[in-house]
């Protein structure tokens, strides 16, 4: 399950990057599409870790 959630998260992130994103680039996370998908896939192995 933890796999799952960080390709989910992977991907959660890089559409947030992509439609949400930064307007002025001076955002720590969504500014860089590398950052954010980082943080995604993180976030989402976090998650669905606690699911066994």
């Amino acid at each position: 399950m933890t796999i799952v959630g960080v390709l989910l998260g992977a991907l959660g992130g890089f559409l947030y990057y992509k439609y949400v994103g930064c307007v002025n680039g001076t955002c720590a996370i969504t500014a860089n599409p590398y950052i954010s998908t980082l943080y995604g896939a993180m976030m989402g192995g976090l998650l669905f870790s606690n699911f066994k």
